[in-house]
C-alpha cells in the first residue's frame, strides 16, 4: 500500500542547490535554514534536552551548511547579515566559541556592535 507511505521531508540545508546562487538568493536560503534549524538549536541550548544527538546533529548540519553559503556571498553587507544571523543560531544553542569566531568575520561595525550588543558575551 503505496499510497499510506510518507515521503520523509528532508531539512532545508539538505536540499541540493542547483546551479550558481546570486546573493539574494544565498541571503534567502541562510534566512530559512536558520529560521528552520531554531528549534533545534534551542533544543541543543537547553540543558534538559542537551544529551538529544539528532538535535545537536541537525543544528550542527545546518550551522555548517549556512556557512558554506555565507562564504560565497560577494556582497558585504549581505554577507554580514548573514553571518549575524548564523551567529544567532549559535547563540541559542550556547555554542559561543563558534560564535565568537564568526563575529569577527563581520565587517559592518553597525552590525557588529548589534550584534554584540545583543550578545555581550561575544565582546573582547
Amino acid at each position: 500500500m503505496k499510497w499510506f507511505a510518507r515521503k520523509k521531508l528532508g531539512d532545508v540545508w539538505d536540499e541540493a542547490i542547483e546551479g550558481p546562487m546570486g546573493d539574494i538568493a544565498a541571503a534567502e536560503r541562510i534566512r530559512a535554514i536558520c529560521h528552520a534549524a531554531t528549534a533545534s538549536a534551542e533544543a541543543v541550548g537547553d540543558a534538559a534536552t542537551r544529551a538529544d544527538k539528532r538535535e545537536g546533529e541537525r543544528y550542527e548540519r545546518a550551522a555548517r551548511a549556512a556557512m558554506e553559503i555565507a562564504m560565497k556571498i560577494s556582497d558585504g553587507l549581505m554577507r554580514d547579515d548573514a553571518v549575524s544571523r548564523i551567529v544567532a543560531l549559535c547563540m541559542k544553542a550556547n555554542d559561543a566559541k563558534t560564535a565568537k569566531i564568526l563575529s569577527r568575520a563581520i565587517q559592518a561595525s553597525w552590525i557588529r556592535e548589534a550584534v554584540q550588543r545583543d550578545y555581550p558575551v561575544l565582546s573582547d
